[in-house]
């Protein structure tokens, strides 16, 4: 019989919900999202967990959260004349609202 090791309780950042969400993505395909399937896409804090993110979105836009998908999105390669760089790392988060539920952007 095996017995596991319990493993150490990651420290918890605690973040504000202004600090876990950053941005509200604003495109097409998010937009198509929003208006069909009731699914926002917003920039989340990469440190920032799902239960996190659930409570932030309930507590700035006073809205009830269903389903929470999240993408961890490398950043890319980007030259400037002669200087090599890259964009940053970013985490993406889209949020499905219950049906009663909407936000408006505009």
């Amino acid at each position: 019989m095996k017995t596991h090791k319990m493993a150490k309780p990651k420290s918890r950042l605690e973040l504000e919900p202004y600090q876990v969400v950053l941005r509200p993505l604003v495109t097409e395909k998010g937009m198509r999202l929003s208006s069909d399937l009731n699914t926002y896409t917003f920039e989340v804090n990469p440190l920032a967990d799902k239960g996190q993110i659930r409570t932030a979105i309930e507590v700035l836009f006073n809205v009830k959260v269903e389903k929470i998908r999240t993408q961890s999105r490398v950043g890319k390669p980007r030259r400037y004349r002669f200087r090599y760089g890259r964009t940053k790392n970013w985490k993406k988060a889209l949020v499905k609202l219950n049906d009663e539920h909407r936000i408006d952007f505009f």
